[in-house]
């Protein structure tokens, strides 16, 4: 008779995945990880390897990393709660909190210069924002074009080189751009998560941050998880490493004492600022997988969830989504092939791996995963401190959930 445990995963297929987590720490390329599988509320962490890469402190269950993109999950549930409560609807146009994006012209060519434009057909709307389709966006396929160029010219992506701006210098810059593409034509990465911030944020007169802790963080215990991580908890933090593709060494991209996570940001970024440990993020999903009830009080409504969580996108925005994902493998090192996306995360809408259709969540640049599977009454979450310059965590994330998948016995 095969031991199962009694949470859905067999014994042996948990021990292959300590094993395989394990041989990704022992090959030099992970210092360490935590990662936290639960099924039917009962919950199987793994905590290997240290905080450093020259060795140190060991990694707690505890220990607080930079969620990077994994943000976007989570910073979605401040506008699903101001849409329970009608003070945002769907098709509102932003303008009247969003000035700065009133009367917007659309570039005529994708690569063409900035001021050949068009008018854009209509108003940019809530959904716009939430889907990722309002016209601008990250796309490595642009890279090289007058538009990509200006994105990052005018700080308005994530971290780099500089910190992010104040959100109000930060709109500024992003009104004084055309838009790539004519609001709701096509899904495009990152800005709209960190614009939607500045929206929560200007409607309800709180930041970003504020709102966030008030309606999920507290209710949730997600006592770890914020834009910044304090002086008291600091020492939980490991560096974040972003290794140098061509040698493969260890460089310090953001320190812990005195770096970027150290003091709270001009910028709250919705898109990627936040940090966590895999309990709190846990109880975040597990409250999804509840259909927006953690214990016996509702988070968020059932058709709110159930909205976020399920594909939005037409049969050509997939389309080119799909385009997207596949043709540059070799630059994400294989993230992205889901097929759909929802608000602020992916959805699976085909068998492309082990995971089911319907599974829900996304990955961080900075070496994070995290997704739930309502199929399965699945969560896992797998956070370390290496970011995505090689494919070192790219392909430990990729073994950690065919490990997952792998260890289901019902």
């Amino acid at each position: 008779m095969k031991k199962i445990s009694n949470n859905g995963f067999s014994e042996a297929g948990l021990r292959r995945l300590r094993e395989v987590l394990a041989r990704h720490v022992e090959s030099g390329k992970i210092p360490g990880l935590v990662a936290l599988v639960s099924r039917y509320g009962e919950t199987h962490v793994e905590v290997i390897g240290t905080m450093r890469h020259d060795g140190g402190a060991p990694m707690r269950r505890d220990t607080i990393f930079r969620i990077a993109s994994t943000s976007k999950p989570v910073t979605m549930a401040a506008a699903m709660i101001l849409l329970d409560e009608c003070r945002l609807r769907l098709d509102d146009t932003v303008e009247q909190w969003l000035p700065e994006l009133a009367d917007r012209r659309v570039l005529k060519r994708i690569d063409g210069p900035l001021d050949d434009t068009v008018p854009a057909r209509r108003p940019i709307t809530v959904r716009d924002l939430l889907t990722s389709t309002f016209g601008l966006g990250m796309d490595i396929t642009l890279l090289g074009t007058p538009i990509m160029g200006a994105i990052f010219e005018q700080g308005l992506t994530p971290d780099l080189p500089e910190p992010m701006l104040e959100p109000d210098e930060w709109m500024r810059r992003l009104g004084t751009l055309p838009l790539m593409h004519q609001p709701g034509e096509r899904w495009q990465y990152h800005i709209s998560n960190d614009l939607l911030g500045v929206l929560v944020a200007r409607v309800t007169g709180k930041s970003l941050e504020t709102f966030l802790r008030e309606r999920i963080f507290e209710p949730l215990g997600m006592k770890d998880t914020g834009f910044h991580v304090p002086a008291d908890k600091i020492d939980r933090l490991p560096p974040l490493y972003a290794p140098d593709p061509q040698t493969g060494e260890f460089i310090v991209w953001d320190e812990a004492k005195g770096g970027r996570h150290s003091q709270p940001p001009a910028f709250q970024s919705g898109g990627g600022g936040l940090s966590s440990t895999v309990d709190d993020y846990h109880a975040y999903f597990q409250m999804l997988l509840n259909h927006g009830m953690h214990g016996t009080e509702r988070i968020l409504s059932r058709p709110a969830v159930q909205l976020m969580t399920t594909n939005r996108l037409t049969h050509e925005q997939q389309a080119a989504r799909n385009a997207m994902a596949s043709n540059n493998v070799h630059v994400s090192f294989g993230q992205g092939q889901h097929g759909g996306w929802g608000f602020g995360m992916a959805v699976r809408t085909y068998r492309g791996d082990y995971a089911s259709i319907g599974q829900f969540g996304w990955d961080g640049g900075a070496g994070t995963t995290t997704y739930a599977d309502p199929d399965k009454q699945l969560a896992g979450i797998l956070l370390t401190q290496v970011g995505m310059s090689t494919p070192d965590s790219a392909r430990l994330i990729h073994d950690f959930w065919t490990m997952v998948y792998q260890a289901i016995e019902d």
